[in-house]
């Protein structure tokens, strides 16, 4: 189970069903790697991953300072196609599900899906912290049978 309000939630397993793993991929987490760490702690061949891309914030919400683009360009001059200046001066828009599409598949996890649900523009069924300011949490869940 992986709690969040706004960052990413990511569910990994392999196609045999004997690992899986939930994964909080905020913009932090993703610039330290965190995807790349739990693919190595899963011990099978990434491509035999499979990969859930949970509610986040979106792209067009997802509103951050230049230090964050600089992380992220720092790590990965790729990263940069993931960043779009937003009406605010010095500001970005950061699409965290592209951010971490790039990393998953260049640790050849091919098989994505998920990344289409933004906590901050849907109300009605997602939480958002950014949206609301209270405090909370959604969980996401993965396990084996």
């Amino acid at each position: 189970m992986v709690l969040t309000a706004d960052c990413l939630p990511i569910l990994l397993c392999d196609r045999a069903g004997t690992v899986v793993a939930a994964v909080h991929a905020g913009w932090r987490g993703l610039v330290a790697g965190v995807i790349a760490a739990t693919v190595a702690r899963l011990k099978v061949p990434p491509m035999e991953l499979l990969a859930w891309l949970g509610p986040a914030i979106g792209p067009t919400a997802f509103e951050v300072g230049d230090e964050v683009r600089t992380a992220f360009l720092a790590q990965d001059r790729a990263n940069g196609h993931f960043f779009y200046p937003s009406l605010n001066d010095g500001r970005w828009l950061a699409d965290i599900y592209g951010l971490a599409r790039l990393q998953l598949r260049r640790l050849f996890v091919t098989a994505i899906y998920g990344g289409h649900s933004c906590t901050f523009l849907d109300a009605e069924r997602f939480f958002s912290y950014r949206r609301t300011g209270d405090t909370g949490r959604m969980a996401s869940l993965i396990w084996l049978v």
